[in-house]
């Protein structure tokens, strides 16, 4: 066999590069789980190793970069919150392409940690969509021109605005677990009420596709995932303060709802081995809890196969991974439960706290803390530490993976990780 011309060899190279490569198109990546396909993601860096590129991003926001191809999508909001911008970077050099202001919102009531640019942005690789703390969506194309925006639906909770969109299908969906801004502003807070929904628009017009309200709920912040069951219907998954919902996808008809107590909740719900896997909450009904997908109708808690009390994460979402569920909590306490049964296999801690979600990559899981520690260990049945990466910056955005390069978002830069 003759020996390869290298500029054919490196074609060959690059080839097989790009078929790995991975887009992170929304909050937690591809599935909306956290989990990369990758396998050649760094493991090791430093403020001065290992460190492609840091940008400097104006405003305060904490929602997570997204990326797809050579384009990187930030959102911010600056003037005290008012002024809301979507921004697209080079993913290969950090400059900023551009920076659009898609519209002024008026900020209202939020909690300390959240922010009025916290929902992390949707793309499918022709438009950016991005929604902001009053509830209002855009669209734009990747030159950074809009193309249709929706103000229909205004936003007001005790917490402000903390989910994502989700997008599938071509359908752009998002919950609205809010609460009452009227006298008493328990209501959908502290008391149940029945005003809170979930909203899906047409992504190519931004024309809303089906509203479905979720009767007796609270405040949540966690993102619906997309799930389908075994006869190919595709569902969203969706939990919000007392319930935890399933809906189509095309029409929006409540499938399912199951009992889960405790409002306020802000991990995003995660699916495996046929099970949808909650935790959270914050009125002493706080646990991790398996409920098995498949029933339908209302199903009170007669779908709960466990639940555990340990090492429940209040911010940080879940990691499905072979049969095992990690997390870790606010205060630095990771753990791996069995994803049958609930049971404890390990807890350690890591230090510091914590508010991003992890993410899972070449066999590994990243937990990035509230001061830009990654604490690497394996994700395998026995605790293994394997580094710990100190940045030394503000941080509650959760990471994306693509192409072999780690995007983490602090509270002043956007830097990346990686070659």
């Amino acid at each position: 066999m003759p020996q390869l011309k290298p500029l054919y060899a490196f074609a060959l190279l690059f080839i097989a590069s790009q078929a790995v490569a991975e887009n992170w198109p929304q909050f937690r990546g591809p599935t909306g789980q956290g989990v990369s396909t990758e396998t050649n993601v760094p493991l090791e860096w430093n403020q001065s190793t290992n460190i492609a590129w840091k940008t400097p991003i104006p405003g305060e926001a904490w929602s997570s970069p997204i990326v797809w191809g050579d384009h990187v999508f930030v959102t911010t909001a600056t003037d005290g919150g008012k002024a809301c911008h979507v921004l697209a970077l080079s993913r290969q050099s950090g400059e900023v392409l551009w920076d659009r202001q898609v519209f002024t919102q008026t900020p209202r009531k939020k909690e300390g940690r959240n922010s009025y640019a916290t929902p992390t942005p949707a793309t499918d690789g022709e438009h950016v969509y991005a929604c902001f703390g009053d509830g209002s969506f855009v669209a734009l194309d990747f030159n950074g021109e809009v193309a249709w925006t929706n103000r229909d639906y205004p936003f007001y909770s005790q917490h402000g605005l903390g989910t994502a969109l989700l997008l599938a299908n071509g359908v752009l969906i998002m919950s609205r677990d809010g609460s009452s801004d009227g006298e008493d502003k328990g209501v959908g807070w502290q008391t149940p009420w029945d005003k809170s929904f979930v909203i899906a628009l047409d992504a190519s017009t931004g024309k809303e596709k089906w509203k479905t309200f979720r009767g007796q709920s609270r405040i949540s912040h966690g993102t619906p995932i997309a799930w389908t069951n075994s006869d190919g219907r595709q569902l969203v998954v969706s939990e919000a303060g007392d319930v935890l919902q399933g809906m189509d996808l095309q029409t929006g008809k409540l499938v399912f709802t199951s009992e889960v107590r405790g409002e306020g909740k802000v991990p995003s719900v995660i699916v495996g081995q046929g099970f949808a896997f909650t935790s959270g909450g914050w009125d002493g009904k706080e646990s991790t809890k398996a409920f098995r997908l498949g029933p339908a109708g209302e199903l009170k808690e007669t779908n709960l196969v466990w639940e555990q009390k340990k090492g429940m994460p209040k911010v940080p979402s879940l990691i499905y991974h072979d049969g095992s569920i990690f997390g870790v909590t606010d205060n630095g306490v990771a753990t791996c439960l069995d994803a049958a049964t609930g049971s404890v296999i390990w807890q350690e801690r890591l230090g510091g706290n914590f508010s991003a979600s992890p993410v899972l990559a070449s066999g590994r899981l990243y937990f990035v803390s509230d001061d830009c520690e990654t604490v690497v260990i394996a994700a395998k049945r026995s605790f293994n530490l394997l580094a710990r990466n100190p940045l030394h910056e503000q941080v509650q955005s959760s990471p994306a993976i693509s192409d072999g390069q780690i995007f983490i978002r602090t509270a002043g830069n956007l830097i990346c990780v990686g070659k």
